[in-house]
């Protein structure tokens, strides 16, 4: 069975409210467009109108941010004196967005400019005090810090002391106590008046440009789109203008280092949406901060030789590809040992390893919180004897707050609700596992259940069509506060379920409902194959999407989440029985008394085992579930006993140590064989040495046994007391009458019905016989 990772909450927008029908009537969009907009809180025309069409009049007065008259006069002082301006960065997509974004505006303002990326690994997140004091001590007279700044009292006070102004542009979480800088420019300074506090740290770049420029800065429009959709800020006001125009100039951007990147990375640009950014532009330019340097990420965006965009974009594909490699390589590792005994008890993980790539752990603690639905820590334990590390979260577990009170265990710490950065001396470690275990049950998170998910409406497979497809895109761009519209389908029949890819890692499959079909993928979930093609009932909740191939487009599902209900037979052939087969309620059905003798008193006391030797069965009841332990002798008696007990759910072990089938007849000459030995030897103690006698001949001790019985049940030999004796003159007897040879042949039969068949013709056997009830 397949359960859903997430809470459906379904809006049932395909049943629009009168309020939703005038709005769809004023904005002429169709009425389930209509209600997802209504219901994100666009409920008049006007608010609507704007919504769906994006304009430069949008975009607010770029003088509202704070500070930013004080820090434009700086700027402009220092390109004036010609003073050394150094911008400062950070090495994420949006850092490098932004640094690229001021470089350019500041070069065509005639300044002194350089810039300077920190590195993740030496420098940290945000302004490095030795990096200022280098970088002072190399001319820098101004430093602008873009994407960073707002925590960086330290090195803006070293600044201050050696007579070096600071200008914070930055969008980040605000500290209680900020820094004296000259300037902090912010969306959400304390009593500014910015009508919108959600930009990324490319926004913010981008609005000073705005003021410096004095007009809007469309020819950075695409730096803008690329680090707004990298940082997941919200895709509404301002930030949805940045994108719509700028994923416009991308998809006819005359950047050599664009250009390249998208080449390189198989990006159609006439086709290039906000998910080939956050999918393909951002993973790439993130991977060489990740990796090691994200320099030559700036220099990739800003160049404007062709030769050396193609050499960065390389370098880029390059360390992108490492690190795909090695999320891929540590989240196995990761995966494995979330489910280990020592941790799949546990309500939170952490996970560690020895020589793990610490610029990837965010991203593998997000893979192990997506597979598990558990909060996460990855950490990375170095030779020194501390394990350095990302943490993820799930939305009912506060991560920052559960490990905030327990800094005693950890040497750094940082981050929020979602997401947190630590380094920890590793013998803290199995006491940070048991705080944050303790934490759990403090937020209450086992009773927190799956997190919600909102759904736009369930659509019946034949309504998925290409013209609402278009009617949804006018929402786009979507991202965090403007996401794609989910759907909810439950189609008559799953079809052609497959896992593809190179390590069978995604999971394809179609929706059938009547002669319509619906392409489906999912990634990442190659893994439940199996249970989605013995499942009866299936919803799929996903968005649409337009699959391109070879310029043909159709109509796919991306899947996000699926769910299944217990299918109504499970089979589990096995020649070995365990313990753990036999913890569950229900009813244990057997056909043989050695195995029912055996197992009947090892059941929980809320099972029930039969022991079927012909008689009548009572049904079961309703929701009790059936195990077929053993595999009986004849196809007949399972027929028989399952259409007496009517089961609703059967799971089948049809337990058989040996197969007859393999074994085999008996052959003329090993007929013989035992025959001339029985008449040459009287008085063998069969019940002792039959062992010593299956050696002696050459036969297998089971296969003896058999012939020795169908000889005895012909007359041939006696059996007293286990003593076996030729008979004397015996009369002519065809061996294929004795009744033990007949029962072999029904056996090897059953065998090929029950056990030998695919396992999807068994399961449709087993399915015919429950729909028979």
């Amino acid at each position: 069975m397949i359960t859903a990772q997430y809470h459906w909450n379904n809006h049932h927008v395909d049943q629009p409210t009168s309020a939703a029908q005038d709005l769809a009537h004023a904005t002429r969009v169709s009425p389930i467009v209509a209600q997802i907009l209504y219901n994100r809180g666009f409920k008049t025309a006007e608010a609507a109108q704007a919504f769906l069409h994006p304009g430069p009049e949008q975009l607010h007065d770029a003088l509202l941010l704070h500070d930013m008259q004080k820090g434009m006069d700086r700027i402009e002082q220092a390109v004036s004196d010609d003073q050394q301006i150094t911008i400062y960065g950070d090495y994420d997509a949006d850092g490098v967005t932004s640094t690229a974004i001021m470089y350019e505006t500041l070069s065509a303002l005639g300044a002194k400019v350089n810039y300077y990326i920190p590195n993740r690994f030496t420098d940290g997140y945000g302004p490095n005090v030795a990096a200022f004091k280098k970088l002072i001590a190399a001319g820098t007279q101004l430093f602008v810090t873009v994407d960073n700044g707002v925590a960086g009292n330290d090195a803006i006070a070293a600044a201050n002391e050696a007579g070096v102004d600071v200008v914070v542009t930055d969008h980040h979480e605000l500290p209680e106590k900020l820094p004296d800088a000259y300037a902090i420019i912010h969306p959400r300074y304390p009593g500014a008046e910015y009508p919108f506090g959600g930009l990324s740290g490319a926004g913010v770049a981008f609005k000073v440009a705005q003021a410096l420029r004095d007009e809007i800065p469309q020819d950075v429009l695409d730096l803008a789109a690329i680090g707004t959709v990298a940082d997941l800020v919200p895709l509404v006001d301002e930030n949805r203008v940045l994108v719509y125009f700028g994923l416009a100039l991308l998809r006819q951007d005359d950047r050599p280092g664009i250009q390249a990147l998208l080449k390189t990375a198989g990006i159609d640009p006439a086709t290039i949406t906000e998910q080939s950014i956050g999918f393909g532009i951002a993973p790439r330019l993130n991977a060489l901060g990740r990796m090691e340097d994200a320099t030559p990420a700036v220099e990739l965006l800003t160049t404007l030789d062709e030769n050396v965009a193609q050499q960065l974009a390389q370098q880029t594909e390059t360390e992108n590809r490492k690190r795909q490699q090695l999320v891929a390589d540590i989240s196995t590792a990761a995966l494995a040992q979330a489910a280990d005994e020592h941790h799949q008890h546990r309500q939170a993980l952490i996970i560690s390893g020895h020589d793990w790539h610490e610029g990837v752990l965010g991203i593998v603690a997000s893979k192990v919180v997506e597979q598990t639905g558990k909060p996460t820590l990855v950490l990375n334990v170095a030779e020194d004897g501390h394990a350095k590390g990302s943490g993820r979260s799930v939305a009912a577990f506060n991560l920052f707050a559960a490990l905030d009170g327990h800094r005693d265990l950890m040497t750094a710490f940082g981050g929020h609700h979602m997401a947190v950065g630590l380094t920890v001396p590793a013998d803290n470690l199995d006491a940070l596992a048991d705080a944050l275990d303790a934490e759990a049950v403090a937020q209450d998170l086992a009773a927190q259940g799956p997190s919600d998910v909102t759904v736009a409406a369930t659509l019946p497979v034949p309504e998925a069509t290409m013209d609402l497809y278009h009617d949804l895109l006018q929402l786009a761009p979507f991202g965090t506060d403007n996401p794609q519209p989910l759907f909810t389908f439950e189609p008559e029949a799953v079809t052609q379920v497959k896992a593809i890819g190179k390590t069978q890692d995604h999971l394809k499959f179609q929706l059938q409902t009547g002669t319509t079909r619906l392409n489906a993928i999912q990634f990442g979930a190659g893994d439940q194959a199996a249970d989605l093609g013995a499942a009866q009932n299936v919803a799929v909740l996903g968005t649409l999407e337009d699959n391109v191939w070879q310029g043909r487009h159709s109509l796919q599902v991306m899947v996000k989440d699926l769910q299944t209900t217990s299918p109504a037979v499970v089979t589990l052939r096995t020649t070995q029985l365990h313990q753990a087969m036999f913890q569950a309620p229900g009813t244990y059905l057997f056909f043989h008394d050695n195995v029912y003798r055996q197992l009947a008193q090892q059941l929980p006391s809320d099972a029930t085992a039969v022991l079927y030797t012909g008689q009548d069965l009572t049904p079961l009841a309703a929701d009790q579930a059936l195990y077929v332990v053993d595999c009986p002798d004849l196809t007949t008696d399972l027929t028989t006993a399952l259409t007496q007990l009517k089961p609703t759910k059967i799971t089948a072990y049809l337990y058989k140590k040996e197969s007859l089938s393999r074994l085999g007849m008996p052959s003329r000459a090993e007929y013989a064989k035992l025959f001339k030995f029985v008449t040459t030897h009287q008085h063998v103690d069969v019940s002792h040495q039959l062992a010593q006698l299956s050696t002696f001949i050459q036969i297998p001790r089971t296969q003896l046994v058999f012939m020795i019985q169908v000889f005895f049940e012909c007359g041939f030999i006696s059996i007293s007391h286990g003593i076996m004796d030729a008979v004397a003159q015996p009369a002519h007897k065809d061996l294929t009458t004795a009744p033990s040879y007949q029962l072999r042949l029904q056996q090897m039969q059953t065998e090929q019905d029950l056990l030998f068949c695919p396992s999807a013709a068994l399961t449709q056997r087993l399915q015919r016989l429950i729909d028979l009830k």
